[in-house]
Order: C-alpha cells, then sequence, then structure tokens
C-alpha cells in the first residue's frame, strides 16, 4: 500500500488577500508542509486558467456569486483568478514546493470549469490524476488545501468513487463559504461519500 498526499489549488488568489480569497487560508501553509515527510509521495493541483475563462464572472458581464450555463453545467460566476501564468497562479509563499513531486494543472479548457483534480465539471475530461497515481501504486490517499467546498470537495469525492481510500485532512483545508454552512455541509457530504475525516495529528509521524 502506498500513500500520497495531494494538495488542492495552494494558491495566490485564493490566499485571505488573493482575488478569489479564502480566510484562514494563510493557517494551512505550516499544517501541510509537516505533513509531506509523511507520505510516500506529494501531488499537487494548479487551478490554471486561460484568461476570459468561462467561470470568470468578468467574461459574460456578470455578477460574482451568480449563475449561469456552462457547458451544459450550472456554474457559479466567480472573480478573475488563477489565470495562467500570473502571480495568482503561483503556489502560497512558504509553502514546500520542493517537496512537491508532480503538479496536476485544471480548469484549462475556455469553456467548462474543474474544481475536481481528476476531471472537468462535465465529467467528460480527465486531468491524469487519476493514471498518475495509479502507475505509483497509490491506494491511500490524503487530500489537504483549498477550498473545502469546492475543489476539496469534489476531488475527494472523486477519489473515493475511483476506488482510492481516502482521507480528508480537516485542519489542512479552508473554504469560500459563500453561504454560513457551505464547508460544514462540504465535510458531511465527503463523509456520506466514503470519504474519512481526520486532523493531522491523529496520522502517524
Amino acid at each position: 500500500m502506498k500513500s500520497a498526499l495531494i494538495l488542492v489549488d495552494i494558491q495566490n488568489d485564493f490566499s485571505p488577500d488573493g482575488a478569489l480569497p479564502v480566510e484562514q487560508a494563510f493557517d494551512i501553509i505550516p499544517v501541510v508542509n509537516k505533513l509531506m515527510g509523511q507520505f510516500d509521495h506529494v501531488v499537487a493541483t494548479q487551478d490554471w486558467h486561460p484568461e476570459g475563462h468561462g467561470s470568470f464572472a468578468s467574461t459574460h458581464n456578470k455578477e460574482v456569486g451568480s449563475f449561469i450555463d456552462l457547458a451544459g453545467v450550472a456554474q457559479i460566476m466567480w472573480p478573475d483568478h488563477c489565470v495562467q501564468g500570473s502571480a495568482g497562479s503561483d503556489f502560497i509563499d512558504g509553502l514546500n514546493i520542493e517537496a512537491i513531486e508532480h503538479v496536476i494543472y485544471k480548469g484549462t479548457q475556455q469553456n467548462i470549469d474543474s474544481y475536481s483534480g481528476f476531471f472537468d465539471n462535465q465529467r467528460l475530461g480527465k486531468t491524469g490524476l487519476a493514471d498518475y497515481l495509479h502507475n505509483l501504486g497509490v491506494t491511500d490517499v490524503y487530500i489537504t488545501g483549498l477550498a473545502t467546498d469546492y475543489c476539496v470537495k469534489f476531488t475527494a469525492l472523486d477519489a473515493v468513487e475511483l476506488g482510492f481510500n481516502t482521507w480528508v485532512v480537516t485542519d489542512a483545508c479552508r473554504g469560500v463559504n459563500m453561504q454560513p454552512q457551505d464547508c460544514e455541509q462540504a465535510l458531511l457530504a465527503m463523509q456520506s461519500a466514503g470519504c474519512r475525516l481526520i486532523v493531522s495529528d491523529a496520522l502517524p509521524a
């Protein structure tokens, strides 16, 4: 049995002063760094949107938080964020990027978003993460990152559906919480789907 730590979208635009801020995002950095040495593999995802991406409110002259139909999927409108090659798309300062062995880019197609690290939101396109982990013989994945109620949630749900033993390290995640209970509901949804919730101190050193 091999394990992998998955770092979901720990990027500048999701920091508290970023374009799509996640409150207390900086708090997970020391937790994630401490975890990195406890796993066989460390893999990260990055939101990697082209300019004018279909999930951006500015692309459609819509208000942030409104919804449109995007490629047959209900899509919430976000501020412009994580544009390919921008400072906002970079990993947050202080994250131990030297320990990351592989990066998966997602949300790269103009007209479909990709919350999950495994698939786009239509589940038609794969990112290559599942094949990468399978080729390494990984059976157990531990998920951390940003944001609990979106990209962490969908990455975890897909991981368990793909047959990985899946844990979500709750103190190494933070959420957007567009609605007050979004993170709590996301954790319940992950748990109901078969993901196991754990705190970092409960992992063997």
